[in-house]
């Protein structure tokens, strides 16, 4: 299950929800590293759902599936971009891969310097996808705090947040099942070179002891589809089945 990523490389956020032409929404601005035109990559797995090319060209992406929120709430998110100058590679139904680039920032509907308009949604995309709020401004449908959202790692640079805290996203720490003391190699399978090739010979013919065959020993079992980390020592090998 995927943890919505934070869509831009370059966090730099020009313009905070709930004020100036955000107000009563939450939707933010972020213009990337510098004053060009940075990519914007998808949040999460998802679908095109709608694209309105009468404004900002903006975009709603739908995740495929549901996602973990920061606080551990698991529901389906629904995001809009605007701004991009051309989307003209992009269509309704279009299947988009968490980190792929599909965006990008830019000034379509009249925006003042490249960047990259965003507002988050809970769930899925509802109705004509937002709505006209009490400011007078269209804003996604069920828009939610982006700090509620999105996540953030070690991919994301971070030049300029806002004030606002985004949960990270911490690589996730491989511990063997019995500790290894510092002598000890976590090399258990034998060398490649070493190894006997059963096809072709066999323990009695060539006088192999079984006692003398190093066993692997299971150290970790992986559960799910994920990226982990693993710390080494000098000199130790790992092999993954």
């Amino acid at each position: 299950m995927e943890k919505p990523i934070y869509p831009s490389p370059y966090m730099r956020i020009t313009q905070g929800f709930m004020m100036g032409t955000h107000a009563d929404s939450y939707a933010i601005d972020d213009a990337g590293s510098d004053t060009g035109i940075d990519f914007i990559v998808a949040p999460f797995t998802g679908i095109i759902k709608k694209i309105y090319t009468a404004d900002a060209n903006e975009v709603w992406l739908e995740s495929s599936e549901p996602v973990i929120y920061p606080d551990g709430t698991v529901d389906y998110m629904t995001m809009l971009f605007a701004h991009d100058n051309d989307i003209s590679n992009l269509f309704v139904g279009k299947v988009i891969a968490r980190g792929e680039r599909f965006y990008e920032e830019g000034v379509a509907g009249n925006a003042s310097g490249n960047h990259v308009h965003m507002e988050c949604g809970k769930g899925k995309f509802t109705g004509s996808g937002w709505h006209k709020n009490n400011a007078g401004y269209w804003s996604i449908n069920n828009g939610k705090n982006p700090t509620e959202c999105l996540w953030v790692d070690d991919t994301i640079t971070i030049l300029d947040s806002y004030g606002y805290t985004f949960k990270r996203i911490e690589p996730e720490v491989v511990v063997p099942d019995t500790p290894l003391e510092d002598n000890t190699s976590i090399d258990t399978f034998p060398a490649v070179d070493d190894q006997v090739d059963s096809d072709n010979t066999n323990d009695k013919d060539n006088n192999v002891d079984s006692s003398e065959i190093v066993k692997p020993k299971l150290i970790f079992t992986c559960k799910s589809d994920d990226i982990y980390a693993i710390e080494l020592k000098a000199g130790q090998k790992l092999y993954l089945e």
